[in-house]
């Protein structure tokens, strides 16, 4: 084992281990997991020459404190984060997402905040001393699976980092435009019709309100019940992530990627796979809306995704 490692000295509010997540496993009702924001998990990998499915600490709101110890590294943060260096003869200096920098031992990161947004990366050249479970080294805390264990790091826990000496070429940077847009693109889901025209014209014309009840699970949104005409239990069945469920309660829930494999609440529509990232990082008091898109229009959309998500990648070769 390497004795290379971060020391935690305030593992933030929800500080875990994910990557692209673990896409085999629902039969047995184990979600596929992985980075909330897929791009900015790719992207903080490619600024440290990292393979892009390396596992990254994902953080959200508050982020950890962390001190080196034994060795160097080279480290990358992505996301809308406030974030500053602490050398170890006590100077300060304030990042910049989405470009690389060289830690020493005894040098800390301090993850301070996300700004407008809810998860922030972390990566490290090399990538982190971890287990895969089940193929993947993502963390599902709501069901103890995965890397630390399937928790989230606490004050006593070390991040063991597997490249504690590393020479580095040329300084890399993305300038990466955080999106802003709060218009969600949607297909009609399976139980479209469970629902009141009244309720189907209020979905896709007016806003929701983004509530407190959000985590990696899933969205709860609030500011217009939706009627359902037909039932608001349905025999289970199987969920994926971005599908957007409507309970008795008429408000809406958006399933993120630690979501239950199965549910039995009507599913009215479900978020284009080129939203995914951008729903996830919706804060609480977010006003946003949705929007109709034929599947036809949902792939053509994603493969700008995937175009955009290259070029950004390409910046760094």
């Amino acid at each position: 084992m390497s004795n290379t490692y971060f020391e935690i000295l305030r593992p933030g509010i929800n500080t875990t281990v994910q990557d692209k997540g673990r896409k085999h496993m629902y039969h047995v009702g184990i979600a596929i997991s992985g980075a909330i924001d897929q791009r900015n998990y790719k992207l903080s990998n490619k600024i440290v020459n990292n393979d892009l499915s390396e596992a990254v600490i994902e953080f959200a709101y508050q982020g950890p404190l962390l001190k080196l110890k034994n060795g160097k590294i080279n480290f990358s943060i992505t996301g809308d984060v406030l974030f500053k260096i602490i050398r170890k003869n006590s100077s300060d200096e304030n990042g910049i997402c989405y470009k690389n920098y060289i830690l020493e031992s005894e040098d800390q990161i301090d993850i301070i905040s996300t700004k407008n947004t809810v998860y922030g990366y972390l990566a490290v050249s090399g990538g982190f001393e971890l287990e895969k479970v089940w193929n993947s080294y993502s963390t599902n805390t709501k069901a103890n699976v995965g890397s630390n264990n399937g928790k989230k790091y606490s004050i006593e826990d070390k991040i063991f980092i597997k490249n504690s000496d590393l020479q580095v070429n040329k300084a890399k940077e993305i300038h990466y435009n955080l999106p802003s847009d709060n218009v969600i693109r949607v297909i009609k889901g399976t139980n479209f019709d469970f629902f009141s025209s009244k309720a189907q014209n209020i979905f896709f014309k007016k806003e929701f309100l983004v509530t407190k009840l959000a985590d990696r699970m899933g969205i709860r949104l609030s500011g217009h019940e939706l009627e359902n005409i037909v039932s608001a239990n349905i025999k289970s069945e199987g969920l994926v992530r971005g599908v957007i469920q409507v309970p008795g309660d008429g408000n809406p829930i958006v399933m993120l990627s630690d979501h239950g494999t199965i549910g039995g609440y009507p599913k009215i529509a479900v978020v284009i796979s080129a939203d995914l990232d951008r729903v996830g990082q919706f804060t609480p008091g977010s006003i946003i809306s949705f929007k109709e898109v034929s599947l036809e229009e949902a792939q053509n959309i994603f493969k700008a995704y995937t175009d955009e998500t290259n070029r950004y990648l390409n910046e760094c070769n």
